[in-house]
């Protein structure tokens, strides 16, 4: 049955991407000397040495300055992380490099999806990061996600995918009525989320602008 569902996945909403690996880097000392470099274009050169595609976010400023270490390739991206506050998330395919302060948090619906099939789901397809956070909500239904935008995205399309197949195989012939939609409004400061079946609608909430952290289910006019 598992097996069927990640099939789902795949077929369709193509989450090829997600079939991530862990970073394999080598092991030998990443030799790096520069005096005054643009932040990004440094990162993207460690990964052109490395023939990694790399996507480095508009929102990753500074300067190195002075003589880096000679470090492992693993280290050397470490120290960038720490000392420019940057986060990093690796798809399989593509190194992502983001701050620290781009930081995404989601609270998700899981119905019709318990969250050991999701937390399975996310395992078998290599998304899940132990430098990020997904976990259940204890007695609500909800799951809640958060780490860096991919990472986040990741999660969301998975949840997305696992909610249609199994709704798929709920209505096979199409002829029963589809279930109402589950929906979730995140509030953050000023701006707000629609979590609707595992995906966000990011059309703003005028009366979020005075909540926060608070988690609403909109009333059926609202929909």
């Amino acid at each position: 049955m598992k097996k069927a569902l990640y099939a789902g996945i795949f077929i369709c909403f193509g989450v090829v991407e997600a079939l991530g690996a862990p970073l394999a880097l080598p092991s030998t000392p990443y030799s790096y000397t520069v005096l005054d470099q643009d932040l990004a274009a440094a990162l993207q050169e460690f990964g052109n040495n490395l023939n990694i595609r790399v996507n480095v976010s508009t929102e990753v400023k500074g300067r190195i300055r002075g003589r880096m270490p000679d470090l492992p390739p693993r280290e050397f991206l470490e120290r960038l992380i720490n000392l420019y506050n940057l986060q990093w998330y690796y798809d399989g395919m593509v190194l992502y490099v983001s701050d620290a302060r781009e930081a995404q948090s989601r609270l998700l619906v899981l119905s019709p999806i318990n969250f050991d099939a999701f937390k399975a789901a996310l395992d078998a397809l290599k998304i899940s990061d132990e430098r990020y956070i997904v976990r259940a909500v204890p007695g609500d239904g909800l799951v809640f996600a958060s780490g860096p935008p991919r990472f986040v995205a990741l999660v969301e399309q998975t949840l997305k995918g696992l909610v249609a197949e199994a709704q798929a195989r709920r209505n096979p012939s199409g002829s029963e009525k589809p279930p109402n939609d589950s929906v979730l409004m995140l509030f953050r400061g000023s701006s707000s989320v629609v979590v609707r079946e595992g995906r966000p609608n990011d059309t703003p909430s005028p009366e979020a602008s005075h909540q926060e952290d608070a988690v609403h289910k909109p009333d059926s006019t609202n929909k």
